[in-house]
């Protein structure tokens, strides 16, 4: 990609004045991914803890996996949430069918997740290293439709993505590329794992395809209980090569995972061959993919807030070099309205890279911050 196109360049962490920075109450360290919901929309903090915050916001809410959840009456510049405290000794070792719990979540998705088809305001953010080297960023303000907030996998083999899944570009905040000095390991395919991807019940039945493997041993085990929530801790164990480990929090109540994330450990998975769009083959080793998942409450009805994957140590060999590459991708769900089965036009093409689509302007403030690393890399020459 030749071109460098950033727009918005000085709406930063560094300017942007109506923020919040959220902090550990104990380490005064910054929390990335603290969720700050508001009257009418959510928002997330960044790597350094901002999130933008309207200095007029009342009665909102702030929530961290592994910290208390904090009640704020007006707007404050910072806030420290208190970590969750565990008393390793008090608590009893239960373990937990979670082969049982995914069972049961598959059957009754469609009755506790919320599956009329939906449009939401979202933040679209990918970015991606070449040996710890940050060489692309692309962030942008966008629209997503889905039809049920569910995968269909009738209509995924079929690829008929539309049918699922829908996104409009609104604006391209900043988009940069470095790609001329990396390998380029695009290649052409596309496939309904990667539209799954956007949603949680494939990675639900991901999971149970995974444990009725033969061979594969699973285990659950609860962390806590706070009468409300419960805090469970996911290992799988498979004979070839990848394990999944994480935490998902289930709201006892509403039989809902709330909060969903593991690794998904892949490094002794053998190595295979890929060809590029350029026609050059090479050689391709799976690293460990992050999954995250967060849901929220909103007149009954559950709703996604956030999806994010974090790919790392996948590694590259090339005439006789090796690059190791990692990617975050992350969709935050600001807003959320319903609506009709037809979805929305114009619509990207996901079979294409999210640059190479044409966006909609419309001048909105993005809900989402630059962090200190990315803002270094926009201003490099």
């Amino acid at each position: 990609m030749k071109q460098i196109f950033i727009l918005s360049l000085f709406f930063s962490i560094l300017t942007y004045s109506q923020k919040v920075q959220i902090l550990d109450a104990e380490t005064h360290q910054p929390i990335n991914g603290a969720r700050i919901i508001l009257t009418d929309q959510l928002v997330y903090t960044n790597e350094d803890g901002y999130a933008p915050l309207d200095k007029e916001a009342k009665g909102f809410e702030v929530s961290a996996a592994g910290y208390q959840s904090f009640k704020a009456n007006s707007y404050q510049n910072m806030i420290s949430l208190k970590p969750a405290i565990i008393d390793i000794e008090e608590v009893k070792i239960v373990d937990v069918d979670i082969k049982k719990l995914f069972e049961d979540i598959q059957k009754n998705y469609h009755k506790r997740y919320y599956d009329q088809p939906s449009l939401y305001d979202v933040t679209y953010k990918a970015k991606s290293f070449s040996n710890d080297k940050l060489y692309f960023l692309v962030i942008a303000d966008a629209k997503l439709w889905s039809k049920s907030n569910a995968y269909n996998f009738r209509d995924g083999f079929r690829k008929k993505y539309d049918d699922i899944l829908q996104m409009q570009l609104n604006n391209v905040k900043y988009l940069k590329s470095n790609s001329k000095t990396v390998f380029n390991a695009k290649t052409n395919e596309f496939s309904h794992a990667e539209m799954g991807d956007y949603f949680f019940s494939f990675e639900i039945y991901r999971l149970l395809v995974t444990m009725n493997t033969k061979n594969t041993k699973f285990s659950g085990r609860l962390l806590s209980d706070d009468g409300e929530e419960q805090l469970i801790s996911i290992r799988i164990k498979t004979d070839n090569g990848i394990n999944i480990e994480g935490e998902m929090h289930y709201n006892k109540a509403d039989k809902v995972i709330t909060y969903f994330e593991v690794v998904h450990q892949q490094t002794e998975y053998a190595p295979y061959k890929k060809t590029n769009t350029d026609g050059k083959e090479y050689e391709f080793q799976f690293g460990d993919v992050q999954l995250i998942y967060d849901f929220y409450k909103k007149d009954g009805k559950y709703l996604p807030a956030l999806k994010k994957t974090v790919s790392d140590k996948f590694i590259i060999r090339y005439d006789g070099k090796q690059e190791e590459r990692k990617s975050t991708t992350e969709t935050i769900y600001h807003t959320f309205s319903a609506s009709d089965k037809k979805g929305i036009e114009p619509r990207i093409d996901f079979t294409k890279s999210i640059w190479e689509n044409i966006p909609v302007k419309e001048d909105k403030e993005s809900g989402i911050l630059l962090s200190r690393e990315e803002q270094a890399f926009l201003n490099e020459n």
